[in-house]
């Protein structure tokens, strides 16, 4: 059997004729069934065992239901809803890391793939004079609007997009917790808005995509400046000369 998904507003009947059109050998025949399936939060249960993060005793991120009483230099509050980043992953706990490491005060900053908007928040609370946060999920984008709001955020524009957004900006700083496909693919545009001497740090990648994420970015004339791991999973950094 197959199980095949397509979002609603692409499903059309003409699919419905392709699948009755499929080559057959003789003899044979196909069944189906075409279901809509509801829309749902399906972070629903696991938000409400939403556990506060540390990051280097520097960088609270928590749920606005949480009430801490220790004070940290930073504290985030992050409701995910559908979004991803809160902390709890590998990798957006190793770009919370580089982004505590890095120099961030009156930088640009483009945050590609922001989820909840994590990292673009931490970016303004660090000194950051614009951060643009760009996701291309509806979801994340409404999630990402509420983040800003409940932290204060003053330097943070948020866009629903792609990378096609960035056409024609520049930054400091670019960070992109994302996945290999699409950094391998999308890495030339954000060469392309990263100023002379600029920071590229990528993550969403695991130990195995370390050559691949390395040769590329030599390829595009980056310098590799930084690799940290967090279990089997890679945050790494680059500038561009």
């Amino acid at each position: 059997g197959l199980n095949a998904y397509i979002k609603a507003p692409d499903y059309t009947s003409a699919l419905e004729v392709k699948l009755k059109d499929l080559f057959l050998p003789e003899g044979t025949s196909i069944s189906y069934q075409i279901n809509r399936i509801i829309g749902e939060n399906w972070n629903a249960k696991w938000e409400s065992d939403f556990e506060p993060i540390i990051v280097n005793d520097r960088c609270l991120v928590k749920a606005s239901f949480h009430k801490i009483l220790q004070k940290f230099e930073y504290e985030i509050i992050i409701d995910p809803k559908m979004s991803f980043g809160t902390g709890h992953h590998q990798t957006t706990h190793l770009m919370i890391e580089a982004v505590l490491n890095e120099e961030f005060i009156d930088k640009t900053v483009l945050d590609m793939g922001c989820g909840t908007g994590v990292l673009a928040i931490l970016s303004e609370k660090r000194g950051a004079k614009d951060v643009l946060a760009i996701d291309n999920d509806e979801w994340a984008y409404q999630n990402l609007l509420e983040n800003i709001q409940v932290n204060g955020c003053k330097r943070v524009e948020a866009i629903c997009g792609d990378v096609r957004n960035i056409d024609g900006k520049t930054f400091d700083i670019i960070l992109a917790n994302i996945n290999l496909n699409i950094l391998l693919t999308d890495i030339r545009h954000y060469i392309k808005s990263l100023l002379p001497n600029g920071k590229l740090i990528l993550s969403g990648i695991l130990k195995s995509d370390i050559e691949a994420i390395r040769r590329n970015a030599n390829e595009h004339g980056l310098t590799h400046l930084t690799t940290a791991t967090r279990d089997e999973w890679v945050t790494m950094s680059f500038q561009k000369s």
